[in-house]
């Protein structure tokens, strides 16, 4: 005689999923997920049912008797008609029962998501010399970042998203849900916010249809007075070239002094020196710190007495070439080019360095909370709030105004000024762009000869 029980699988103190089991004496014994979940405290151990405490419990269970009804009918008429009876079956007969449709189209916004992601490598990106093939790794990991946060978000509103529910009031309630229960970054929300839209927009390119303002959304990013940028000035990085890091008495006393800053970490000459040159390069050449270290002595050209880094920039697949004439940087590229090292352990390297040559100051700035994983306010010795995204922005901020801003921008890969002003928190200054103008004029025109113009006496 066929039998049918539900079951959970887990004590946690949050929902899971409740399973159904279908036997038949020997013959037959399945178990699939019914697609309702309940938090254990809400179960009854004696009837394998939710406890009728509150409505919802009640209602849960309605549906689970009538899932019940609804198995042991079909069973009975399948078994008569000789139907394959399988977990295949099982799953249909439970979406059937509450008329549940497979939501493969996409038209659900996660569908889409994923359907970004699985054909990651033969979409077309834009760009500055037409279209490309692929995205990139940091990109594809952007798009599962985000559909892990929608995911999170339908399961707070207990449904899936759809593009035409994609409406004004939605996104407020989304937002809200980023800022005040996730306690994202005003910055980072706004990023979510803004792949939404993008997603959104792709969607109506593929006809799907989406709400009329989701092609609107406004995303948003941190006023110039709430961004706190950290760099390395010139005098910092000449405290780093003079620190001498051959001195193995104090390297041993730095590393008893300061165990969290150094663990796991190899503090010796070899080491820091290589990290040290990593530094400096990537100050003077002002890539990103994935694009600087994967350069090699292949990226290396001479012409003469000059010397090019020829890089293709991972994130925009820009070629850039960029002529390095610091004094130190040359001896480097020269004589000490550094080894390769992962990228989180030069970031280790980059705050041991930077407090063994004296570069710790307080300052105002933003820094991880690895508690909370979220990003905290406050004042901190400089050293704990330098990076390897730091090297490029010092390398913008210290020739700002010594070299022209257009030659900054084609080293760096930034498509606009004003997007390169924002990226070192200024503004515009338009007397200095006029000031620059006016001396290189003067350049060009201190050597010509006066000449003498004849003007007529009109009588």
């Amino acid at each position: 005689m066929a039998s049918i029980q539900y079951r959970i699988r887990s004590k946690a103190n949050k929902n899971v999923s409740i399973k159904i089991r279908v036997s038949n004496g020997r013959s037959l014994s399945l178990e699939q997920n019914t697609g309702f979940s309940i938090n254990p405290n809400d179960w009854s151990e004696s009837n394998n049912l939710p406890k009728q405490n509150n409505p919802t419990n009640k209602l849960l269970s309605s549906n689970l008797k009538k899932l019940d009804s609804y198995i042991l009918d079909n069973l009975n008429e399948d078994l008569a008609n000789n139907v394959l009876i399988d977990k295949y079956w099982l799953e249909d007969k439970i979406k059937s029962c509450f008329d549940r449709v497979e939501t493969t189209d996409n038209n659900v916004l996660i569908n889409h998501i994923q359907y970004i992601i699985d054909n990651a490598n033969t979409r077309k990106v834009k760009t500055n010399g037409g279209y490309k093939i692929g995205l990139s790794k940091n990109t594809i990991k952007n798009y599962n970042i985000f559909k892990n946060i929608i995911l999170e978000y339908q399961i707070k509103i207990k449904k899936q998203i759809h593009f035409v529910e994609i409406t004004k009031p939605f996104v407020d309630r989304y937002t809200n849900w980023l800022i005040n229960a996730k306690n994202y970054s005003t910055n980072y929300a706004g990023k979510q916010l803004e792949m939404l839209k993008t997603i959104c927009i792709d969607a109506e390119k593929n006809e799907i249809k989406v709400s009329t303002y989701s092609k609107n959304i406004q995303h948003f990013r941190e006023s110039d007075n709430e961004r706190y940028i950290q760099t390395l000035s010139f005098k910092e990085l000449e405290q780093i070239k003079n620190y001498d890091f051959t001195d193995v008495k104090k390297l041993e006393k730095f590393k008893k002094e300061n165990p969290k800053l150094t663990k796991d970490i190899l503090i010796a000459p070899k080491e820091l020196i290589n990290a040290r040159n990593w530094i400096l390069l990537g100050c003077e050449i002002g890539q990103r710190g994935g694009d600087l270290l994967k350069i090699t002595e292949d990226n290396i050209r001479y012409k003469g007495e000059s010397i090019y880094l020829d890089v293709i920039q991972e994130k925009t697949n820009k070629d850039v070439t960029i002529g390095v004439i610091e004094p130190f940087a040359i001896d480097i590229i020269k004589n000490q080019f550094p080894i390769k090292i992962p990228h989180q352990k030069l970031n280790n390297y980059v705050k041991i360095i930077c407090k063994l040559s004296g570069i710790d100051e307080v300052v105002k700035g933003k820094k991880l909370n690895p508690e909370t994983n979220r990003m905290v306010l406050g004042f901190y010795p400089k050293f704990e709030l330098i990076a390897s995204h730091s090297f490029r922005r010092s390398f913008a901020s210290n020739y700002y105004k010594i070299i022209p801003t257009p030659i900054l921008i084609n080293t760096t890969g930034h498509s606009k000024e004003s997007m390169f002003l924002k990226y070192i928190n200024r503004r515009e200054d338009k007397d200095a762009n006029a000031d620059l103008f006016m001396q290189f004029y003067e350049q060009i025109n201190k050597d010509k000869e006066p000449t003498l113009k004849l003007v007529r006496n009109g009588n």
